[in-house]
């Protein structure tokens, strides 16, 4: 969510914090500021909105200083203003948050008791008085952040500025993801190496609980017990160039038509293409043929990615599979037998509620699979077996590459899974990667059907509602068409099972409601044609999305039909998520929303 940038630099370091906040966009945030020493003060500038704002106060004051902190704000306590912008600073420190101070309220009552005077109505500006009043009673920097910690509940990373150090910097992280990067005579702090990667490409991930004191020529770091720990430092590998938006308007679009290559990628680093069969990059501490059930936590997308997963486990491996929303999942304690398997997905490795949902698995005794974006992540590191989805990173704040590609990761597993448990016959297991192995050529073959989508959004822009009907696989794919709609067009929209619509959704189908049916040509597709007519029958406007066969035999009027590529079933929402990215993308055009940052929305979830 919120991002968070720090640095001893040799010269000014503003320019440097200002680009990597910019690195941070993608994030989501709606308000921004930095501190830096200047002479013997802190100095603040912060502005509301986006960074442009801060950009053009930063152009008529511009600071000087070596040494400095930024942040780009999501708002969590307190509206999106400039006086809730960070850093909060006071007399004597400033500090920037990522996270929630779950107890502030008491604090801040107590501090305010104690002479504090508050400026803004946020959580974090508890943190910079908690600090200082250490700092007043003779504690030094080091001191009065160690000693503050401990009365902290919630989950925060936090760097904090000190005035009359500018040769120091303190950064902390408990749930909320935090690095170091290392330069030469220079060190820094950053959300992800994303931020950092114009700078470094030496990092350091601090782990749970970790705080650390930086200097330009030392990096200590202290574990939650306070004695001195060691940890690794790598190179992750992470290009400025990737973050570029190329010829396109928004990354959005980038990530959309970047989806056959990067499906390509992560099929290579998972297929023997020549012995057409699975082989996965590393060897599983457990065999599929002990499992006896299968947990999957996920939030948004990465959701509907378990939920489709959920059928490729059942169909090919005849493997139970129980799927929860992360936040649920967490507080509902649901028994779980040792020995089983849990799969957790997150784009970014970060996610507050799924991590949670981890690390509940692991102390049931349930051996642990990762599906992430970010192999460096917290997720991928505290997980028993990491299997990379291998996206690149994604900028937009709606998923589309990485869903892709966590469904790329999980069919193969699903198919690893019925050959370990001798479901599938090794001619069986060939057939399916060869039908794996065409996906990137038919996701290619789909997004030409672009000039198409862009006239259909024109059409359903002006909607107040949108509903989406699926089948089988297509169902959970119906609730991921809905999520893009809304989230990027801000359109009301719903997926439902096309079965459930006489229990309920049929109420809304009138002349005004256009209806998305995901209708490949299937063992299913004569039950969705039915569906079909109960919607032409109220005058709903229906938009078909299947191949030639289906379009053939379905002789309904519809307000489009976008015809697919053939192919065969059993992996089509690969395919068939493509129309569903584009539809959502040009109607949040032809509407004038930000499509990359949509609003209230952001990208990586590390707080509750």
């Amino acid at each position: 969510m919120c991002g968070i940038v720090g640095i001893l630099g040799r010269g000014p370091v503003v320019g440097q914090l200002v680009a990597s906040l910019k690195r941070l966009e993608y994030r989501g945030y709606d308000s921004a500021g930095l501190a830096t020493l200047e002479g013997l003060h802190i100095k603040l500038r912060r502005a509301e909105g986006k960074l442009r704002n801060l950009e053009e106060r930063l152009r008529y004051c511009p600071p000087e200083g070596h040494a400095g902190i930024g942040h780009t704000r999501w708002a969590t306590h307190g509206k999106p203003t400039e006086s809730n912008a960070h850093p909060h600073a006071t007399e004597n420190v400033a500090v920037v948050h990522n996270g929630i101070i779950e107890n502030f309220r008491e604090l801040r009552a107590e501090l305010e008791r104690d002479g504090a005077n508050f400026r803004s109505e946020t959580d974090t500006e508890v943190v910079a008085h908690l600090v200082e009043s250490y700092l007043k009673n003779g504690y030094s920097p080091q001191d009065a952040v160690q000693a503050s910690l401990p009365r902290l509940r919630g989950a925060f990373a936090l760097a904090f500025l000190f005035k009359g150090h500018d040769d120091l910097l303190i950064g902390t992280r408990k749930g909320s993801p935090l690095a170091i990067g290392h330069g030469n005579g220079e060190v820094y702090l950053g959300s992800d190496a994303i931020a950092l990667a114009p700078l470094t490409d030496t990092i350091t991930y601090l782990e749970d609980g970790d705080w650390a004191v930086l200097t330009r020529a030392i990096c200590v770091i202290y574990g939650a017990d306070g004695s001195v720990v060691q940890r690794e430092t790598s190179k992750p590998g992470v290009s400025s160039l990737l973050v570029d938006k190329e010829n396109y308007r928004h990354f959005m679009a980038k990530e959309i038509h970047e989806q056959p290559t990067v499906a390509c990628k992560t099929l290579a680093h998972y297929l023997d293409r020549s012995g057409e069969r699975v082989a996965l990059p590393l060897t599983l501490p457990f065999n599929f043929s002990s499992i006896q059930r299968i947990s999957i936590t996920a939030c948004g997308t990465a959701n509907y990615a378990g939920h489709i997963a959920k059928y490729w486990f059942e169909r090919l491996a005849r493997l139970p599979v129980e799927i929860d929303v992360a936040s649920e999942f967490r507080y509902r304690e649901a028994p779980l037998r040792r020995g089983d398997l849990a799969i957790v997905i997150s784009q970014s490795g970060e996610t507050a509620d799924t991590l949670a949902a981890l690390r509940y698995a692991k102390s049931q005794g349930l051996h642990t699979i990762s599906v992430v974006n970010v192999s460096t992540s917290t997720i991928a590191r505290e997980s028993e077996s990491v299997l990379p989805t291998l996206a690149g990173p994604e900028i937009g704040v709606a998923s589309t590459k990485a869903f892709i590609c966590q469904l790329m990761v999980l069919a193969v597993l699903a198919v690893a899974a019925g050959k370990e448990r001798g479901k599938l016959l090794e001619i069986h297991e060939s057939n399916l990667v060869r039908e794996l192995i065409e996906v990137p050529r038919l996701i290619a073959a789909a997004l030409l059907i672009e000039p198409q989508i862009e006239k259909l959004a024109g059409d359903i822009a002006d909607s107040r509602d949108v509903l989406y009907l699926g089948r089988g696989t297509s169902a959970p794919l119906a609730l991921e068409g809905a999520l893009k709609l809304k989230e990027i067009s801000y359109i009301h929209s719903e997926g439902y099972a096309a079965g459930e619509l006489k229990h309920g959704p049929i109420a809304l189908i009138d002349e005004a409601v256009p209806v998305v049916m995901i209708a490949p040509y299937d063992e299913l597709f004569e039950k969705t044609v039915s569906n079909m007519q109960e919607v032409a029958a109220r005058g709903g406007k229906i938009v078909l999305i299947t191949d030639a066969k289906g379009a053939l035999e379905a002789t309904l009027d519809t307000l489009m039909t976008i015809v697919l590529p053939e192919m065969v079933a059993n992996f089509a929402p690969m395919v068939y998520a493509i129309p569903l990215q584009l539809l959502a993308y040009h109607a949040a055009l032809v509407r004038g929303a930000d499509v990359d940052q949509p609003r209230n929305l952001a990208k990586s979830v590390t707080v509750e």
